[in-house]
This record gives structure tokens, sequence and C-alpha cells, in this order.
């Protein structure tokens, strides 16, 4: 299976190191979770995370931009760009098959390096996506704690000054 990287992160064959970090950059803050409240942005962050860990690796970007190039010979070849452009604009319409926009199936990679590269940069990026749940999940919970704590403790405050003050109105009425 071959994955798009370029589009991921929407840039060129020909963007320097500077552009792809600035193009991982926007679009992993694009489709951050803290900014896309009610959608599950999992496999977005994963293909962004993905393809930035290949295109930032001088020897995996080299060895992917070779089959990227056949790829994209195969595919003008076989005069299915424009047919598989319309398929994807359809794709792209549900967050279920987001996948498949940048995925192709009936492509083969024939460099077994990059297939291992590729496959360890889609764990690292599956990885990621795990623990940054993780860590949102525990901030709110922590954030959570201290919300309750920070109210008890007023409420105690409120509650000791009130008792108080009640005392002194009391005192003062004898």
């Amino acid at each position: 299976m071959f994955t798009d990287y370029y589009a991921i992160l929407n840039v060129t064959i020909d963007a320097d190191p500077a552009e792809i970090k600035t193009a991982f950059k926007n679009q992993a803050l694009k489709w951050h979770p803290d900014k896309n409240p009610g959608l599950d942005t999992t496999q977005r962050m994963q293909l962004i995370n993905e393809a930035y860990l290949i295109l930032k690796d001088y020897d995996a970007r080299q060895r992917y931009n070779i089959e990227y190039l056949n790829y994209k010979k195969r595919q003008n070849q076989a005069n299915q760009k424009t047919h598989k452009e319309n398929q994807w604009e359809e794709r792209d319409k549900t967050q279920e098959n987001y996948n498949q926009k940048f995925e192709d199936n009936s492509y083969e990679i024939f460099d077994e390096e990059l297939k291992k590269w590729m496959s360890n940069a889609r764990n690292q990026a599956v990885n990621l996506a795990k623990q940054t749940i993780d860590d949102i999940r525990g901030m709110s919970k922590v954030g959570g704690q201290a919300i309750v704590e920070a109210a008890l403790g007023g409420v105690v405050k409120y509650f000791v000054w009130g008792i108080i003050m009640f005392l002194i109105f009391k005192a003062c009425q004898k």
C-alpha cells in the first residue's frame, strides 16, 4: 500500500525541510483534538505524524521519493489520475474514509527497507496518538480534581466566614 505523504502535509516533492516542518506544524495544529472538539481526528493525526517521520528523515525521504515518482508515473500511465481524484474527493467527504484519500492499495512498494520504515513510522504515529489521548485524559482528570478541591476549599471558607459573621451579628444584638 502506498501513502501520499506529500498530499497529507500539503507540500510538493520539492519542499525543503523547513517547509515540511512548517507544513507538519500547520496540519498538526489544524487537526489537533483540542481544536476539533466532537471530531475523532485520531486517523488524521496519525497520518500527519507518519508523513512527517518519513519526510523529515533524509534517507527515508530519498527512498520514499523514488517510490513516489514510480507511483506517480504508474498513475499517469494508467490514466487513472483523474478518476482517482474524483473518487478521493467523494471519499474525503466522510471522516471514516480519510485514509483512503491518501492511500492506494493497488500500488506495491518495491523498496523493502522503505516498507519497514513506513511501517515503523505508522506504529510510532499510532503510539503518539494514543499517548496524546492518554495525556489529554490525564490532564482532564487532574484539572477536574483541582476544580473540585478549589470549589470545596471555597465552600469551606464561605461556611467558616458565614459562621463567624453569624456569631458576630448575634454578639452585637445582645
